[in-house]
């Protein structure tokens, strides 16, 4: 199946870029375009053909307010070029100087606690977006060891991944995406993360597990939908951690978790991106 590249390029000032990129992937997020590269003049977006709408891309809320700064093109790629484009755009994430997320082609020079080799394809979550980022920098320090954790909307698998090199006993990736599942499946295997059990579904396909930890790096809709799905299959006492949010989100996002007896525990920022960690009142 051919794949879309959208690139939009932004010719404005690299802090307001930034600023500006972070609003376009979430907006196209919720379109489904499901893999994201930064590159010096904006980014490139990614989405299979048969879901493709260029009223979408002519369209976008963002469109009107940028109109002068904002240009948009798009093109054509065969599945077999896929992994082409990935070696010329796709370089290693470090974070913390703890943990490295990488391609199979890149070779490492210094040691780190987790590395993570993903091979990205069309999946999201490859350490480059802020959310991906948070999300890891919040799990750094939890302890995992021995414990049954969820990561639901998985994308490559990366958080997974990490769950896995942590100790965690019990590991399930959810995505309803079939690049994704497709994707996390190939990862796991290959960083040898034998704990994790894939499942191509949403929140409706969550075992009947309690888990001790609940990951979910989604998009806001879907969190403010599913949020009493996680309360109802974390622990009490348990963690759930969440991104995908931006910082004028998370007043309602934790609101509606605390109707679910989910409290604030703390948060992190980067770009107007929020990761939040709460924890299951008994």
């Amino acid at each position: 199946m051919d794949t879309i590249e959208v690139q939009c390029t932004i010719h404005h000032n690299n802090q307001e870029k930034r600023q500006i990129s972070d609003i376009l992937v979430a907006q196209l997020a919720e379109l489904g375009y499901y893999s994201f590269i930064d590159t010096d003049e904006g980014i490139k977006a990614y989405i299979e053909e048969q879901n493709f709408d260029h009223n979408d891309i002519i369209y976008l809320p963002i469109s009107p307010i940028f109109q002068d700064i904002l240009e948009v093109n798009y093109r054509a790629i065969k599945d077999k070029n896929w992994n082409e484009e990935w070696e010329k755009n796709f370089s290693p994430v470090e974070i913390d100087n703890k943990c490295i997320v990488r391609a199979p082609f890149h070779k490492t020079e210094k040691n780190f606690q987790h590395e993570i080799v993903i091979e990205p394809k069309m999946s999201f979550g490859t350490g480059h977006h802020a959310t991906t980022d948070l999300m890891i920098q919040e799990m750094l320090p939890v302890k995992l060891k021995g414990l049954k954790v969820l990561d639901i909307g998985c994308g490559t698998g990366i958080l997974s991944i990490l769950a896995s090199q942590k100790n965690a006993k019990e590991i399930w990736a959810i995505d309803n995406d079939e690049w994704a599942y497709t994707n996390t499946t190939e990862n796991v295997k290959k960083n040898n993360a034998e704990e994790v059990n894939v499942v191509h579904g949403d929140a409706r396909a969550i075992p009947n597990v309690q888990f001790d930890i609940i990951l979910a790096n989604i998009n806001r809709n879907i969190l403010l939908n599913d949020i009493a799905i996680y309360a109802k299959h974390l622990k009490n006492k348990g963690i759930l951690i969440i991104s995908g949010i931006y910082s004028n989100d998370l007043k309602k996002i934790a609101d509606k978790a605390k109707s679910h007896k989910l409290s604030l525990k703390n948060h992190i920022e980067k770009n107007n991106w929020v990761a939040a960690h709460f924890t299951k009142k008994s």
